[in-house]
């Protein structure tokens, strides 16, 4: 089996911590966003994959690298294709047309899930959803008395539908995707100036390809700091006491409330932090109170009260009380 993720997206709804980082390498709960999914993945699947094809822009020779160590890690092959110009959901599946071919995964490397990975055998696919309470900025599919889904529809004023569509599609035969999406790029069907994944699976839908629902019990957002940084304690909190102060971090006089994510190297002295905390490696943190919040590495937080904050590496911040956003390489004091 093999898994595409693609993942060439700028990021520009969480600026300003992707000025400097991707989106899917930034870090939530001490791993970035695409290896947990790509983890997470693998371990729910009912079978291995053979290659693992990350579509990416040009985020340089380390990264790229750190890729492939995380698909030999899992025991696949990985790949790295380029997407070099932000043409849609489809063009960037398209840049790994070689993988599709038998079955695959495709998962884009913006959300991370829970989910139970039982799939039907008598599907040609399965498209993963969530049932949300406002799916008017989202897409959805719509089920027939069948439960196999007939119609698809994106951001949908009248409430056709409660199921949206997370970004994680199984394909049986992944051969028959690749036919449609040759299809939109070769006729140049865009909208919005993209290609657009649905409007493949709309065809396969059309043509009879059965897709049923996978339905998923967490959906957690990563496109904003505010959903990143409450992701970040939902990871968190399934983590449990998997969640922990690692070796190498040093705590003096503070309080820990379960659950944290300390990083080898941190120094915390005295403060409290947590509950749903992430401190990345190297940080130092004296004389603070911090919860629900994403600290990044190499980070100076001193005299400060942080709540639903996010804190990018190498910042300082100083005789602070706020929620913040602040990148990497910035100072507030």
């Amino acid at each position: 089996m093999n898994l595409i993720i693609p993942m060439a997206g700028r990021g520009s709804r969480l600026r300003p911590h992707t000025l400097t980082v991707p989106k899917p390498l930034v870090s939530v709960a001490g791993k970035p966003i695409v290896q947990r999914l790509v983890e997470d993945l693998a371990s729910m699947s009912p079978r291995p994959f053979d290659n693992i094809a990350f579509v990416i822009g040009e985020f340089g020779p380390a990264v790229e690298k750190d890729l492939l160590s995380l698909a030999e890690s899992l025991g696949a092959k990985g790949h790295i294709r380029h997407q070099e110009q932000p043409l849609g959901t489809a063009h960037a599946v398209w840049c790994a047309q070689e993988f599709l071919d038998g079955e695959a995964v495709v998962a884009f490397a913006d959300t991370l899930f829970r989910a139970d990975f039982n799939l039907d055998d008598g599907a040609d696919g399965h498209l993963f959803v969530k049932r949300i309470e406002d799916p008017r900025q989202f897409g959805v599919v719509v089920l027939d008395d069948a439960g196999v889904i007939q119609a698809y529809a994106e951001k949908p004023e009248e409430p056709v539908s409660n199921l949206a569509m997370i970004g994680i599609y199984h394909f049986r035969n992944a051969a028959g995707l690749k036919r449609e999406i040759g299809k939109l790029i070769d006729g140049g069907v865009q909208k919005g100036g993209e290609y657009q994944l649905p409007d493949a699976l709309r065809e396969l839908t059309e043509q009879g390809v059965r897709f049923m629902p996978g339905e998923v019990n967490a959906w957690m957002d990563c496109g904003n700091r505010k959903v990143t940084v409450e992701t970040n304690g939902r990871v968190l909190d399934f983590m449990g006491a998997d969640a922990k102060v690692h070796d190498g971090a040093t705590v003096e006089n503070c309080q820990i409330l379960p659950p944290c994510e300390v990083l080898p190297g941190a120094v915390l002295k005295d403060s409290i932090i947590g509950p749903r905390v992430t401190v990345g490696a190297g940080t130092v943190i004296e004389r603070s109170t911090i919860q629900d919040s994403l600290i990044g590495e190499h980070t100076q937080i001193h005299g400060a009260y942080l709540s639903g904050s996010m804190i990018g590496s190498h910042a300082k911040v100083i005789q602070k009380a706020s929620d913040l956003s602040l990148g990497d390489f910035c100072e507030m004091q």
